[in-house]
Parts: C-alpha cells; sequence; structure tokens
C-alpha cells in the first residue's frame, strides 16, 4: 500500500511526524513477524512524504523537520508565499504531476492549511485509468467548525472534509459536525489528536532547550546548591489575518495586554506575518508613548513585550510548558496548553476546538482590550490543572494506521472475490 503525506505548514510537520513514525513501526513489526514465521502476509506501508513548500523558510519549515525527526521529504514542490487564489493554484498544479506520476493507494492531508485543500481536490479529481481509479483521500483533524466562514482556514476544513474518503476526527464536536452535515458515519473514525502525539513524544526532550537561559527567565541558583528556578512569565502569538492585518484590531490586542506586561514580562515570537504588519503600521513597541502602545521592554526590566524570531519546535514548546499563561490566536496552541493544563487565553471570537473550552484551559477572550484583560485576570488566578480530552494519549497515529492497514486489507479480499 502506498502512502503519500502532504504537508506544506508548521502545523502540519507536528501532526504529520507521529503518521510517519506509526507507519514505519507498523513495517519494522512486519519484517519481524515475517522473519520469526518465515512468511509475511501482512500489508506493508511504502510512503512518500511530499513538502508543498507553503511555509518554506528554515525557522518556519527546516528547524521543524530536524526538531520532529521528520524525514527529508521526498518531493519539494517549493511553493512559497502568495495570495490565497495564487497560492493554492501553484500548489494544485504542480501536485497534480506528482499524483499522476506516483500513483498512490492513499493521500493524507492534515490540519487545514492551502495545502491541505488543494491537494485533496487535486486528488478528488485525477483518474489513473478509464475507469477512474484514484487514490483514497485521508483528512487527518477532521471535522473540526468556526462556524466562521471569514476564516480561509474554515473554507479549507469544509472542502477538505466533503472530497475525503477517510475522516480522522481529534475531538467529539468533528462528530457532530460532520454528522450534521450529512456525512456518512462509515468513513469517519475517532482516533485522537495525532499533535498531541508529538507534544507528547517531545515535551521532555524540550527541557534541552536553552531558550529559558537565553531570554533571562532562570533566576540564579540558590544557595546549598538549589537549581535556578524558572521566572513567572507569559508567552504571546499572533499570526491570524484578522488579528494581524488590520491595524486597529492589531493595537487593541497589545493595549489589552497592557496590564499583564507590567506584572511579568511577556515573551513574543514574532510571526514572519506579524513582523510585517507591525513595520507596515509603524508601531513603535519600543516607547512607552501612551497607554495604547505597550513597551517592547529589555529583559532585565522584568516587564513588557520581549520580541524573538520565530521559534522552532522543541524551543517554543520549552517556553510553553514552562509558562504561567498563553495568549494566542493559534487552534493547535489550544490544543497543547489544555493537554499541559496550561492557562491560555484565545484572542478570538470563536474557536474550532471547543473541547479546549469545555475540558481543557481555554477561554475566548473576543479581541476587544477589555475582554482580553478580563480574561487574562481570570486565567490569572486559575489553578493548574490537566484535564486531557477523549482519545489524547498519544496513540491517535497508531489507529490511524490501524485504519489504513484495514482498508487495504479489504480492499485486497475484495479484488481477489472479483477474480482480480
Amino acid at each position: 500500500m502506498k502512502i503519500m503525506t502532504i504537508v506544506g505548514a508548521r502545523p502540519n510537520f507536528m501532526k504529520a511526524a507521529p503518521i510517519i513514525a506509526a507507519i514505519n513501526a507498523h513495517n519494522r513489526k512486519i519484517r519481524k513477524d515475517t522473519a520469526a514465521e518465515g512468511h509475511g502476509t501482512a500489508v506493508q506501508l511504502q510512503h512518500a512524504l511530499v513538502h508543498t513548500g507553503q511555509h518554506y523558510d528554515e525557522i518556519m519549515s527546516g528547524s521543524f523537520f530536524s526538531d520532529l525527526g521528520l524525514p527529508k521529504p521526498d518531493v519539494h514542490l517549493g511553493i512559497g508565499s502568495g495570495t490565497h487564489a495564487a497560492q493554492t493554484a501553484e500548489i494544485m498544479k504542480k501536485y497534480e504531476e506528482i499524483v499522476m506520476t506516483e500513483k498512490p493507494h492513499v493521500v493524507i492531508v492534515v490540519g487545514d492549511v492551502n495545502s491541505t485543500m488543494a491537494c485533496a481536490l487535486v486528488t478528488s479529481k485525477v483518474s489513473f485509468d478509464s475507469v477512474g481509479t484514484r487514490p483514497l483521500i485521508a483528512h487527518v483533524e477532521a471535522g473540526l467548525r468556526s462556524f466562521d466562514r471569514t476564516m480561509p482556514e474554515e473554507i479549507n476544513r469544509i472542502v477538505t472534509d466533503h472530497v475525503s474518503d477517510l475522516l480522522f476526527v481529534t475531538e467529539e464536536s468533528g462528530l457532530t459536525n460532520l454528522n450534521r452535515e450529512g456525512i456518512s458515519p462509515e468513513i469517519i473514525h475517532f482516533v485522537g489528536n495525532t499533535m498531541i502525539d508529538s507534544l507528547l513524544a517531545f515535551k521532555g526532550k524540550a527541557d534541552s532547550s536553552t531558550k529559558l537561559d537565553e531570554l533571562g527567565l532562570r533566576s540564579q541558583p540558590g544557595q546549598n546548591g538549589e537549581s535556578k528556578k524558572v521566572a513567572r512569565y507569559a508567552l504571546l502569538t499572533l499570526h491570524r489575518p484578522a488579528n494581524v492585518d488590520n491595524r486597529d484590531s492589531l493595537q487593541n490586542i497589545f493595549a489589552g495586554l497592557q496590564e499583564l506586561g507590567k506584572d511579568c514580562p511577556i515573551i513574543f515570537p514574532v510571526h514572519p506575518r506579524t513582523q510585517k504588519r507591525i513595520r507596515e503600521f509603524g508601531m513603535n513597541l519600543d516607547a512607552n508613548e501612551n497607554a495604547d502602545n505597550l513597551p517592547c521592554a529589555p529583559q532585565e526590566s522584568r516587564g513588557g513585550i520581549i520580541l524573538t524570531d520565530p521559534l522552532g519546535y522543541l524551543d517554543f514548546l520549552c517556553l510553553m510548558k514552562n509558562t504561567s499563561i498563553v495568549v494566542t490566536d493559534s487552534g493547535g496552541i489550544q490544543e497543547e496548553t489544555t493537554c499541559l493544563g496550561i492557562p491560555c487565553v484565545t484572542v478570538r471570537d470563536n474557536t474550532e476546538r471547543p473541547v479546549t473550552v469545555e475540558k481543557g484551559t481555554n477561554i475566548i477572550a473576543g479581541t476587544s482590550r477589555e475582554g482580553i484583560r478580563a480574561a487574562i485576570r481570570t486565567q490569572s488566578q486559575r489553578k493548574a490543572r490537566v484535564s486531557v480530552p477523549l482519545h489524547w494519549d498519544g496513540k491517535a497515529a497508531t489507529r490511524i494506521v490501524e485504519v489504513l492497514v484495514r482498508v487495504a486489507a479489504n480492499q485486497k479480499r475484495s479484488l481477489r472475490s472479483a477474480g482480480v
């Protein structure tokens, strides 16, 4: 069974890495069993990794491959940035050549980025022969809905789910949403969250990061050989167009953070898109000019926002697991903080991951300065607790591979019964 996995942006890497590891583990077991029994009847899985290049620089892409132990992509399309239409079109054109040449049995797409939808749409329309044979499309992280169609990701989710043949769901809301949209339950599989697979696999290794020391977030060693303690700090991420492409929206978010910034430093790994907008809007984060302009403070002042370049997976995970609170507009970070028991404030009006609010540590603050301040106050008083959603146990990728193997075995039986 030939499987092709598509990745394009950082969140994809974290979701795909456990699947590739589970495929490798499956094949190792098959080889071991074959060696012991002298014959092999189980399904072998051949895997190819396609990187569209939607995130293309070293920090946004390359370091994640090394941190997550991902293999070098078999194919790199080199798409780069562009408008949604231009980027999606380029991915579709280049990917069609690859899928027609490689002819995989299954194409796995993950998440909700442009690469996800583009490759799913192409795969749904290709034909390898006169009877219309094409790969099965497997969507990992299916069924999530924000119910906000102004979000490009929401369009990507809906289109991908409705052209896919296998839908792998991360949380129970996904089952409800897909059922409401009339999708057959036979193709839906509640397997858990492969992003959490990565988190659980690497959170110990993240302790080797030196980022806390580099940012001056550890106290000096105490007397009697006491180890350094981690100072109190907050972690901020912003990248969604609705937040960073509008000057007033971005300014409101910074104003909503002012009270928190007086209490502790806010570490802000700045996404390239956000860097660009801050420069375009002429925001002076280095000067405390007024109440609406939060200062970027030097580390030693122990307050304000500390800007850094984007971070690799292990460095960011180290900061996230040691922080007191996270403020973000990222869906994946809502999930990771839930698993870690870290209070999270989401600066959006909605979430496609309601389990992080219902059972986790997440609160939806909106984007007004008053709403953000109130949510931060609430979360700052919150006692740490971990309530892990169903199937967020590090075994989601193994469940996915088990489903793919069953599908392959059923197809073989169907072909034999048809005399092929």
